[in-house]
């Protein structure tokens, strides 16, 4: 009997860089180990979308489109490439109105993307209807997504056999046109049962013909036996990775699924020989690359709190910079609660950075005394209808922390109204910058833009940088008896290159203007001890706006702090003069710590 020919897409490019390295890869370091993934037989790769827009323009300094032309350009015109797309969102954290969304399907069906594997957290979809017909109407073909996960462990509600097939029903009753369906399983938590479950009752609706995948992570030990029960259950195809971005956090390794489908009646059509060569390759690429423990690990205490691949490397990273990764534990505790009265939407992006940063506030502080904008939003219907009622008490207090009234209005229709979304605003921004007006340019400025800084426009006026962690072949060496032109400078346990000649320093590749003078210059203070304006919670400074003897009145923003990917204003409580200044910009402080002191 023929064995049954299981299509295997590889995401190493995209989900694997995401969940592995944050999504901060160089283009040209990668398209080798590509390139011998072709040769090696695979056919089916997923490359854009996700983090994979957005990063490498706000970490890598290169143009996301020009990216996805480099990869194209490397694996010929018969590989079919894929993105990942959210919905409202396309490509961003911000939900867009219908003139983006269609722009999103037109520029990446240009840019070389064959297939545009769509979903939206909230399994509202609402959320997905112009977005697939914009993927449709632009040529290519529509992966329609049901996103899972597993409940924590005491929790009722959604997220069962029967809540997918209602999702399913619902897509098919909207007259949503797709090519496919995928299950996408972010978190990794999902049990092996539920999947067969599901995707067997999926296959009774959909017929024979219809062409189902599953997508999910080792994040939480259960990957690989979740791919086997789908296949049971009668999926097509799964997405695998391969090393180094395999296992862990990421999708479970080509060569372990080969493995686990031997003696069965499942082939993966693919010669084991030259993966394990690519493979190779592939480490060959990325050695310079580190790659935190935590990405590769199996972390079993997920179950109870369902982070998607990237944000559980990256939530217990930046707890470790802020030195509270002691809190992990307590910061999953609050987050079961976060997520069950909340409505039970997928810890998928950008859901899951609302999970994890209203849990990280209810762990810093006492609980439910803090609300993230984002989480709130969404328990009031700014991100679509979650998939049960979220808490009463919880709505109303979103609603007085927010000054926002609760909303059953479609998101895409909101944002008709908003005039600093869409086009005509994007079109205007790049013209007061005094740059060209290119459908390229216009999808950046639009996809690229937040409430704090207009990054799309910075990056298209050439003042993005590289903030990739990579170890740098031209960076000074500290070795005795070595000779250098410049100076390996560590600051804050952060090491940065400098190379000063004449009125000119290179930091980090970078060229400053510099004034160097002997000795140093006495800074006259304002007498009095001041009011010290004091850290309401633990992170990163990203910006210090004030310096010494600075007038600042009240209200005045003096720094910015970074925490949990939430940036939060400093303000000045008072008017005064700046009479000392604590920080400098990367500095970590603690709750309670003095930032500047105002007299």
């Amino acid at each position: 009997m023929a064995k049954k020919l299981i299509k295997v897409m590889d995401t190493s490019f995209r989900d694997g860089f995401q969940s592995i390295y944050g999504a901060k890869v160089l283009v040209d370091d990668f398209i080798p180990a590509l390139q011998a993934a072709v040769n090696a037989g695979l056919t089916h790769f997923e490359t854009a979308g996700g983090a994979r827009f957005q990063a490498p323009i706000f970490f890598c300094n290169e143009n996301a489109f020009e990216t996805m032309d480099k990869i194209r350009a490397a694996v010929g015109p018969d590989v079919k490439l894929q993105s990942l797309a959210r919905g409202v969102n396309v490509v961003g954290l911000n939900s867009q109105p219908r003139d983006v969304i269609d722009l999103h399907a037109k520029m990446f069906a240009k840019h070389g993307v064959n297939v545009v594997r769509n979903f939206d957290a909230l399994n509202d979809v609402n959320n997905l209807i112009d977005s697939a017909n914009s993927i449709k109407k632009h040529g290519m073909n529509h992966e329609v997504t049901i996103t899972m996960m597993e409940l924590p462990y005491g929790c009722e509600g959604a997220h069962d056999v029967d809540f997918y097939e209602k999702v399913l029903r619902n897509i098919l009753d909207a007259g949503i046109p797709f090519d496919s369906l995928a299950f996408k399983d972010a978190s990794g938590t999902s049990t092996p049962r539920k999947v067969y479950e599901t995707v067997k009752r999926t296959r009774e609706i959909l017929g024979p013909d219809a062409h189902i995948r599953f997508h999910s992570h080792e994040t939480a030990g259960t990957g690989l036996a979740a791919y086997l029960a789908a296949l049971d259950g009668g999926a097509d195809g799964i997405d695998l990775a391969m090393k180094p971005v395999s296992g862990g956090t990421g999708q479970p390794d080509i060569i372990s699924m080969w493995h686990a489908l031997r003696g069965t009646e499942y082939d993966l059509g693919l010669d084991i020989q030259k993966i394990m060569e690519t493979e190779e390759i592939f480490k060959e690429c990325m050695k310079d690359y580190p790659i935190s423990p935590v990405s590769l690990a199996v972390n079993p205490i997920l179950i109870q709190a369902p982070l998607p691949g990237g944000a559980t490397a990256t939530t217990i990273n930046q707890l470790k910079d802020m030195g509270m990764v002691d809190k992990f534990p307590e910061l999953i505790k609050h987050m079961k609660e976060v997520v069950a009265r909340g409505g039970f939407g997928t810890s998928v992006t950008p859901v899951s950075q609302f999970y994890a940063q209203q849990a990280f506030l209810n762990t810093i502080s006492e609980p439910w005394s803090q609300v993230n904008p984002g989480y709130g939003r969404m328990l009031l219907g700014y991100f679509g209808k979650t998939p049960c009622e979220p808490d009463a008490e919880l709505v109303k207090w979103a609603s007085e922390k927010l000054g926002l009234e609760p909303t059953t209005e479609k998101v895409v229709d909101i944002n008709e109204k908003d005039p600093e979304k869409g086009l005509k605003a994007a079109e205007d921004r790049l013209k007061a910058a005094g740059l060209p007006v290119t459908d390229e340019n216009l999808f950046i400025a639009a996809a690229c833009k937040d409430a704090k800084e207009d990054k799309g426009i910075n990056f298209l006026l050439g003042k993005g940088t590289v903030s990739v962690n990579k170890k740098s072949a031209d960076a000074p060496v500290e070795s005795e008896g070595s000779s250098s032109d410049g100076y390996t400078v560590t600051v804050n346990g952060k090491k940065y290159a400098v190379a000063i000649e004449g009125n000119k320093a290179t930091v980090n590749g970078k060229l400053y203007d510099i004034g160097v003078k002997a000795g140093i210059e006495a800074v006259s203070t304002p007498a009095g001890e001041g009011k010290p304006v004091k850290a309401a919670l633990p992170g990163v400074v990203l910006k210090v706006l004030v310096s010494i003897n600075d007038s600042v009145a009240e209200g005045d923003v003096i720094a910015v702090v970074e925490a949990m990917k939430m940036e939060t204003e400093i303000k000045s409580p008072v008017s005064g003069t700046v009479t000392s200044v604590e920080i400098e910009v990367g500095s970590k402080v603690k709750n309670g710590d003095v930032l500047v002191t105002i007299a």
